[in-house]
């Protein structure tokens, strides 16, 4: 069996990546009940950031826009001054699995469209940078479908290092680790065949060892005939020792 791909999941740097339509992000920010000067990391922000372009602008957020890949902070620092966000958008690199931040320096911790870390590290390593009642919207790979075929289970556990889960189950993670889960939402079959067609003339431009992984994906993906593994994107609330769970929507 090969090793698991290293983190973070290879993803091309001027893709398009999924959940970070505007939209996306401006539904994140109300779950999050994020207002005027609310502090918010945007990790793995890409050359673009374009959730930290949304939060700056429309709610007046302070954003940190975070990545580790120096030529995507230099695309990302020409934004900010193309668009004259400096005082608003801070552009910083940044170790994923060691970000060193203050703790409880975040009301908003956002992760769009990338696999940076593997589920149980992310979910330590950002809870301890919320301030109270700060949200954490984090991308991961889920199963879909009523069946998943065994070639894309073993893929995916190789790829991740561990087994793939529901989308439910991505929510139970996120209570086992100290969150109130809140949303999660998947892409679907024709949102999936978008973006792997989107995908393809990046891959083209790059090593064929950094896009191994992400081309068996798709060819995976592509003899399925469906979406059987897709990527989720799922919000929790930091939820404190103690806290009593939300009163029950359905009134028993």
């Amino acid at each position: 069996m090969s090793p698991a791909e290293p983190f973070p999941l290879y993803f091309p740097g001027d893709a398009r990546r999924p959940f970070c339509s505007e939209s996306a992000t401006r539904r994140f920010a109300k779950v999050a009940q994020l207002e005027e000067g609310g502090r918010v990391l945007e990790l793995g922000c890409g050359p673009a950031g374009p959730a930290s372009v949304v939060l700056a602008q429309e709610f007046g957020c302070s954003v940190v826009a975070a990545d580790s890949d120096d030529a995507a902070l230099v695309g990302m620092r020409d934004r900010v001054r193309s668009l004259a966000l400096d005082g608003r958008v801070e552009v910083r690199r940044v170790d994923f699995g060691r970000p060193a931040f203050r703790e409880g320096e975040f009301d908003a911790i956002l992760c769009q469209g990338r696999v940076l870390m593997s589920l149980l590290d992310a979910l330590g390593t950002l809870r301890p940078l919320l301030a109270h009642r700060g949200r954490l919207g984090i991308t991961y790979p889920v199963r879909v479908g009523r069946v998943t075929p065994r070639a894309v289970l073993e893929f995916w556990e190789r790829r991740l290092g561990a087994p793939l889960v529901l989308p439910r189950e991505l929510l139970q993670f996120l209570s086992l680790a100290g969150f109130e889960p809140e949303s999660v939402e998947s892409l679907q079959d024709a949102e999936l065949d978008a973006l792997y067609r989107e995908l393809e003339p990046s891959l083209a431009k790059a090593p064929a060892e950094q896009t191994r992984w992400l081309r068996e994906e798709m060819a995976l993906h592509r003899e399925s005939g469906k979406a059987t593994a897709s990527y989720a994107f799922a919000v929790g609330r930091r939820r404190e020792p103690g806290e009593k769970p939300p009163a029950s929507r359905d009134r028993g």
